[in-house]
């Protein structure tokens, strides 16, 4: 095997990997698998869990599929108990499981404001906590924690959706500084809009799509791979002094 694919193989790894059923969760669950990981795979939707799986398998990896309901207190703590149970460890923990409400501040009720956090924010937290304690145990770990440029940048109606992304970012330092000496990196990947189901709801018509697409200096949105790419850099041991960033995908929307 040459050097350079040694630096990011994860042979031997195991990763979970939330929001697995469609968008960016499914590729990544496909690009770690195609690295060499053994994968998790937990969503709601069990037809989108059983082609994760399907796929995943494909590449000739081993998947367990969890359903689990990520905005429940529950949800999160079950899925963790079921993937060690199944692997005994896992190395590599991606977040990526994602809600959103498009709704102005004055027009966001209690609700949103709760799923949306619970999901965005919440859930990564509960998976982290349960999860870390083995990597402490093995001395290694990577948490890739998937938040968007709402946790960066403000963008109007994003009210509950930026909060949580940017209370994710925040988790994901103090996760460094707790973590780092354990040989354990945290990041998180902040992409611009991509064209995932939710990505789709939101931006899909033209009449809002193309302003913000005006704003991307690359002239277009992401793609789910663009994303899994980096998830599968960050998963890999040529990221090892990498920890505790804030990683925006995003065309050089922030760059002006």
């Amino acid at each position: 095997m040459a050097n350079w694919i040694k630096r990011f193989t994860l042979e031997g790894r195991r990763a979970l990997v939330t929001g697995a059923t469609k968008g960016i969760g499914l590729e990544a669950c496909k690009v770690l698998a195609d690295a060499g990981a053994d994968i998790v795979a937990v969503g709601r939707d069990n037809d989108g869990l059983n082609e994760a799986k399907a796929a995943i398998e494909k590449l000739g990896r081993t998947c367990v599929a969890i359903s689990a309901d990520l905005a429940t207190l529950e949800g999160p703590k079950n899925a963790a108990t079921e993937a060690l149970s199944a692997f005994g460890t896992i190395d590599i923990l991606v977040n990526c499981a994602g809600v959103t409400t498009i709704k102005s501040i004055m027009d966001t009720p209690d609700a949103d404001w709760e799923w949306v956090n619970n999901v965005n924010l919440r859930a990564p937290f509960l998976l982290a906590q349960a999860l870390a304690p083995n990597m402490i145990k093995q001395n290694r770990g990577k948490i890739i924690n998937v938040s968007s440029q709402s946790g960066v940048v403000a963008l109007q109606d994003h009210s509950a959706y930026g909060a949580s992304k940017g209370g994710l970012n925040m988790l994901t330092k103090v996760m460094t500084i707790e973590w780092a000496r354990h040989n354990i990196q945290a990041n998180t990947i902040c992409p611009t809009v991509i064209l995932t189901p939710m990505g789709e709801m939101v931006w899909g018509d033209p009449a809002k799509g193309d302003p913000m697409k005006a704003k991307i200096p690359a002239g277009r949105f992401g793609k789910t791979v663009e994303v899994a790419d980096l998830i599968l850099f960050l998963a890999s041991g040529a990221s090892d002094m990498i920890n505790g960033q804030d990683i925006l995908i995003d065309g050089g929307f922030t760059a002006q």
